[in-house]
């Protein structure tokens, strides 16, 4: 089956030129392992990987997974940074580099690494490392430098062409001349209308040679024709531009020329801001990736800014080409191009560094307020806008987690945001990366502090998750002795389900059971989090079930449940459902079990729950294999043995769970005989998304690649423009509709594929040309 996936993309403006070097991007990636892009700040590295992604996705059969590096300041964390672009959910507890080795082993994929030249030392190694155990991996890096890295291919990225000085123009210098054709297309932007004519050709072409043929150089310029006309802008750039030079030494080198160029575009771009633009464009510079309006507000806000100026503040920045907006109708994000952010944080630092440390203080506090949010909200029915959320700001989150590790007395707030973050790490699989921060921040900070002990059972929650009962019971306990002497009750109680969890995956089901009794002896108390208390009922019930009381199993799991129904709450119900639906397939009762464990399979796709997803699939089989379908519980067993595999763990083996694989396995392996082995293939070879609806009876057969769309014929067709790389008023044109007709298609598009730009959808759409039949 193809698989293709795009990792964390970013939305782009409509791409102008360029068109031999796209066409050289995909030969050399054909025929390369390594491809790296160079080139100066603004010459459009990015631009030009982004455009190229559409048109390689069909060459991978496991997909094109891009990896924004300019948010990632760690080095250590680059190898986190793939795994989260891969959607990786290892429970294995190896390390990341481990991870990644054995998950891309037998994976045809590209790897765009995009930004890598403040961690050039780093993405060498790992990238040097992960061509060598991997045979079928490729890699396309932009970097102002070549990374170092044998075998690589370096492509320098040039500035666009521009006309040579008193060269007469041709009749269409814009098909000619890529950099005049950009300016054309940005100044069209913001003034309708606009287009090169015969009067103001040459004053476009000697403007763009005096940009150097920058492409970010060109946008920013082309912005200031809302107030200026051609001649006034390259009057008021050529006498900057001179300064500039003038300041500077006089070596002739491109690079250093190009350099001056942007800085003096920037420069000029700073001066015709407001204050209040200056302002956000400085503080904003401390934002890893992208950020929303709210983070904005809480950071940027301050002496010198009014929160009620910011809308327009960053509307403004916007309106420049300062700031890119990012997201979909509904939900706005923005993000700064790297030189755009290092000139801001150039300013921020002018102060010796004291208005940075503020600002990086007040992303702390932003994230820490927001993740606390999150956890209050999460027993609701808000827990898939809040997985979304959460992995949207995890470069921001990252950040301040470094920040919290590498400042003198931000130990306790870096504990404090490591436990408030359980839910997600556990909900989504991401135990790789919470582990990483656990143990970084457990180990920096040992006082004895309630923050401590949350974190203790949470990295326990997370050793349990990947099997670990060993290392998970000490914590657990650990955390117990801590919250109890510091005199905290709801921590005391968060404990119970690590310390009986520990107790259930090793066999010992008459301890755990004494565990989860003891706690639910007891109402929850004040600060509780009711998803834990949620987990209590749930493992209890599997203990009952196991030991053969399914009665009382199943009323347990109907008492949360109403609870669940009540605040429309999903993760924890999707456990209570596969419990339920365990005791009724231990019962007899097929049919009742048959419709829990597939309610139970929507809700966890509703949240992303992985692990979850792998036991139900298996439950699932067990109940086919008893009603005597044989094929299916063979593909869903093999479905669910792709879950484990990718996650390098044997949950599937386990005392607990491992009865149900058995029968399940036995029943369907008598039932089909020969035709075991292919049914079960099929089911290895599908994503967890295709098992899913394989298992919800969405697809007919797990053989043939499903190419049934959400979209309509409409939609479709536009989704065909956009992976040509159109603008909304460019598709307008060629269907000839409104522009607010074309722009409500791409929203729909967007809302129903659920992704967040229109790089996805290129993807997406290659990826279905590739496996049309």
């Amino acid at each position: 089956m193809t698989r293709q996936r795009i990792g964390r993309p970013v939305r782009a403006s409509s791409f102008v030129g360029r068109r031999q070097e796209t066409a050289e991007v995909k030969r050399l990636v054909a025929a390369h392992r390594l491809v790296s892009l160079t080139g100066t700040g603004g010459v459009g590295k990015t631009r030009l990987v982004l455009h190229a992604v559409p048109r390689l996705a069909r060459a991978f059969a496991d997909g094109v997974h891009i990896v924004q590096l300019a948010g990632v300041r760690d080095a250590s964390l680059v190898p986190l940074a793939l795994i989260e672009a891969l959607n990786i959910r290892d429970v294995s507890g190896r390390s990341p580099v481990r991870v990644l080795i054995d998950q891309l082993q037998d994976r045809e994929s590209l790897l765009v690494l995009d930004n890598c030249e403040h961690l050039a030392d780093a993405c060498s190694r790992l990238v040097e490392t992960l061509l060598a155990e991997t045979d079928r991996v490729r890699v396309l890096a932009t970097s102002r430098h070549p990374l170092d890295v044998t075998a690589q291919h370096v492509l320098e990225v040039q500035p666009l062409a521009t006309p040579t000085p008193g060269e007469p123009l041709p009749p269409k210098p814009a098909l000619e001349y890529p950099a005049l054709a950009l300016f054309a297309d940005r100044a069209a932007a913001v003034l309708p209308g606009f287009s090169l004519t015969a009067d103001n050709q040459d004053a476009v072409a000697a403007l763009c040679r005096r940009l150097d043929g920058l492409p970010l150089a060109i946008e920013l310029a082309a912005v200031r024709m809302r107030a200026l006309g051609v001649q006034q802008l390259l009057e008021r750039l050529d006498r900057r531009h001179r300064l500039l030079a003038d300041s500077a030494d006089s070596a002739s080198d491109d690079v250093l020329s190009q350099h001056r160029t942007l800085r003096a575009a920037v420069d000029w771009s700073h001066d015709l801001c407001t204050p209040e633009e200056q302002t956000v464009w400085a503080r904003a510079s401390v934002f890893a990736g992208s950020f929303d309006l709210g983070a904005a507000e809480e950071v940027c806000a301050g002496p010198g800014l009014d929160r009620d100026e910011m809308v327009d503040a960053v509307a403004g920045l916007v309106d420049k080409s300062l700031l890119v907006r990012d997201g979909d109708a509904v939900h706005a994000r923005y993000r700064m191009l790297e030189s755009i952010r290092q000139y801001g944080l150039d300013r921020l630092r002018e102060d010796g560094g004291r208005a940075e440390a503020v600002a990086r203080r007040r992303v702390r506090d932003w994230c820490l307020d927001f993740v606390e949010e999150c956890e209050r909200r999460w027993f609701g029915p808000d827990q898939p806008e809040l997985v979304r959320r959460l992995h949207a700001e995890s470069d921001l989150i990252r950040s301040a987690f470094e920040f919290c590790l590498n400042t003198s007395g931000e130990l306790r707030a870096g504990l404090k945001l490591a436990g408030h973050l359980w839910f997600f790490w556990f909900a989504t699989g991401a135990l790789v990366e919470g582990r990483y921060w656990l143990e970084r921040l457990l180990a920096a900070a040992p006082e004895p502090t309630v923050a401590r002990a949350r974190a203790l059972w949470s990295l326990a929650l997370m050793l349990l998750s990947q099997g670990n009962a060993v290392r998970a019971a000490p914590l657990v306990e650990e955390a117990h002795e801590l919250a109890l002497r510091l005199g905290d009750e709801a921590e005391a109680a968060h404990t119970y389900f690590g310390r009986g969890g520990a107790l259930l995956i090793s066999g010992d089901y008459t301890r755990a059971r004494v565990v989860y009794e003891e706690a639910l002896s007891r109402p929850p108390r004040e600060g509780e989090s009711m998803s834990l208390v949620g987990f209590k009922y749930v493992e209890l019930a599997h203990v009952l079930a196991i030991q053969g009381e399914f009665d009382r199993a199943m009323a347990l799991c109907e008492d949360f449940r109403q609870v669940c129904l009540t605040y429309g709450e999903q993760w924890i119900h999707s456990y209570l459902l596969r419990i339920l639906a365990f005791a009724e397939w231990a019962k007899g009762d097929q049919t009742a079990a048959r419709v829990h464990a597939r309610e139970c399979l929507r809700l966890k796709r509703a949240v992303g729950d992985v692990f979850g997803t792998g036991m139900t699939l298996e439950l699932l089989a067990a109940v086919h294999a008893r009603d005597g379908e044989g094929r299916p519980a063979a593909v869903l067993l093999g479905a669910a043995k792709r879950i484990w595999q990718d996650a390098h763990v044997a949950l599937d083996r386990t005392p607990s769970h491992g009865p149900v694989r058995t029968e399940a396995e036995e029943g369907a392996r008598a039932l089909l005989g020969g035709g075991f082995k292919s049914a079960y293939q099929e089911g290895l070879d599908l994503t967890s998304d295709h098992a899913v609806a394989y298992a919800l009876g969405e697809r007919e057969s797990a053989a043939r690649p499903v190419l049934d769309s959400p979209l309509t014929r409409r939609e479709t067709e536009v989704a065909e423009l956009l992976a040509e790389g159109l603008t909304n008023q460019q598709i307008a044109d060629r269907l000839v509709v409104a522009l607010r007709t074309a722009e409500g298609h791409v929203e729909r598009i967007l809302s129903k594929l659920g992704f967040t730009s229109r790089s996805q959808v290129a993807v997406w759409t290659e990826g279905r040309r590739a496996i049309r039949p």
